[in-house]
């Protein structure tokens, strides 16, 4: 048994990899979900805004005498009908000033200051049980998500979720960081971190809106086992539970070892070099603003393309087109960027990350307006152009925050990034609401979402100039001398020379032969 452990141990690597990736974005589902659910659980609540919308797939938009939407009240919006027949209904959008607040501030509040004291904890205890232990927490408390009868309920669990989910970055971005090499470090940190957007589309964009979803003429037909959108909060805390026991069961500590480019003089100035030497480092400083602006990209997509888009093309299902737009092109995407990362990074040092970054980035800008701004089709196409680069960045970027910081404060430098980021990434899309009311839901994505990545690459750019170059080659040292004892270094070999007994014997067998001559 004991061998074959040891045959199949270069797997282990990977199947850490694999769970913490999972459970990542198994807490990321519950994060995400209420995008998704929003109308249905608004519906069974009663929270956010009421609105004139469209109860019938039957029709299609042009078939229609008045757009839904132009009805103020409910008497208008029943008024409106085809052959008699009403083909609207009055009733909860799932968005409004509840939505944004249980999308936003009631989760990332308490996500932000979590994940800064969970990575300065993961300096100093065990990080494979702190891991297990969150993973609970976040997974007992998404399946309670499925059971609430109020809207309070639903604002204190989605804070306990986050609470849990807060030590997942931290804790696995180090463990992840021991584990493997430099040359793997990015593509395995692209891998692990796509959970952010991984956990949204796997669940409740890629069709499984097609059971959850209560039964009604504009939703899926199918409810599985009565539970409506329930159904889907208590799958994935599920989930999360089996992957906390297979963390805690399987996985073990890995050694702590350096990785960054100043871990010899850290070690050695340990005691002076705290977290508050790194905050003020300006790279660190202008990554983590760049990276906040970009997240408020990512998340205002995240949190409203389902509805952006059944708002703006209600005669179309995107549900699996979005499913491969965003899974599909977005992984290779991630899978790329790694790769191209880690090849370059031995020639041009870590600023080469930080290259491929913006790059990536600026790439990604002009199709992301394009996703919002085409019809369906167009909008599909360009979306997948727009994943395909912009899922390169988170990776990249933690892949670039570990190796620029000493390992005794790796960590507790990811919290704190990740506080920053998440506070002012993750809050800013409230803004989405207002912004949207005064010059419409789609400019407003043209700003938030588009406008935050092109910004947000133009600030990486400019982080490439502080990054450091390729290390230099340093000749091997010479050996220092001890001074004590007897210096022989001056010794050159020259008594090779010296006479054998051989020729000893022969010497004077000569001699005699040459007196008896005589």
């Amino acid at each position: 048994m004991l061998e074959i452990t040891k045959k199949f141990a270069f797997l282990y690597p990977t199947y850490v990899l694999a769970i913490v990736s999972i459970g990542y974005i198994c807490g990321e589902l519950g994060h995400y979900l209420i995008g998704v659910t929003s109308k249905a659980i608004a519906e069974d609540l009663h929270f956010g805004d009421i609105s004139c919308q469209l109860n019938n797939t039957e029709y299609h938009l042009k078939d229609l005498p008045y757009a839904c939407s132009a009805a103020n009240d409910t008497e208008t919006c029943l008024s409106y009908t085809v052959n008699g027949t009403p083909y609207c209904e009055w009733n909860y959008n799932g968005l409004g000033l509840d939505y944004q607040i249980l999308a936003g501030p009631s989760f990332i509040a308490v996500f932000t200051v979590g994940g800064v004291l969970m990575g300065f904890l993961a300096d100093k205890f065990n990080r494979v049980r702190m891991l297990a232990g969150c993973t609970v927490i976040f997974g007992i408390a998404i399946i309670l998500s499925g059971t609430v009868k109020e809207y309070w309920q639903l604002v204190i669990l989605r804070m306990v979720m986050a609470a849990g989910e807060s030590a997942c970055n931290p804790l696995a971005t180090g463990i992840l960081s021991d584990l493997f090499p430099e040359d793997k470090r990015a593509l395995v940190m692209s891998i692990f971190n796509w959970g952010i957007y991984g956990g949204y589309v796997t669940f409740s964009i890629a069709g499984l809106r097609k059971y959850c979803l209560p039964r009604g003429s504009l939703r899926t037909p199918l409810n599985a086992w009565g539970l409506g959108w329930r159904v889907t909060y208590y799958g994935a805390g599920i989930v999360a539970l089996i992957l906390a026991l297979l963390t805690w069961f399987t996985l073990k500590e890995p050694a702590r070892k350096t990785i960054a480019e100043g871990d010899a003089q850290a070690i050695e100035n340990q005691k002076k070099f705290t977290i508050w030497n790194v905050i003020k480092d300006p790279r660190v400083i202008l990554l983590c603003l760049a990276a906040s602006i970009r997240h408020c990209g990512g998340m205002c997509f995240a949190y409203n393309c389902d509805l952006y888009y059944q708002t703006y093309f209600p005669d179309y299902d995107l549900g699996w087109w979005l499913f491969a737009m965003t899974i599909i092109i977005g992984s290779i995407g991630v899978v790329v960027g790694g790769v191209i990362s880690d090849k370059i990074v031995a020639k041009m040092g870590i600023r080469s990350r930080c290259v491929v970054l913006a790059v990536s980035q600026i790439i990604s800008t002009p199709t992301a307006y394009g996703s919002i701004y085409f019809s369906p089709t167009g909008a599909m196409i360009s979306l997948g152009l727009s994943y395909f680069f912009a899922e390169m960045w988170f990776g990249i970027l933690f892949a670039m925050v570990v190796e620029i910081v000493p390992l005794h404060v790796r960590s507790t430098t990811v919290g704190v990034f990740l506080f920053v980021m998440n506070n002012i990434g993750g809050n800013l899309p409230i803004a989405v609401e207002p912004v949207s009311k005064a010059l419409g839901y789609r400019e407003s994505l043209y700003i938030f979402y588009a406008g935050c990545y092109g910004l947000s690459s133009i600030m990486f750019l400019l982080t490439t100039f502080l990054m450091d170059g390729p290390k230099k080659a340093t000749p091997p040292e010479t050996p220092r001398k001890s001074l004590s004892g007897i210096d022989n270094v001056v010794f050159t070999g020259d008594e090779t020379n010296l006479p054998t007994i051989t020729s000893l014997v022969a010497n004077t067998k000569m001699a005699g032969t040459e007196s008896s001559r005589l």
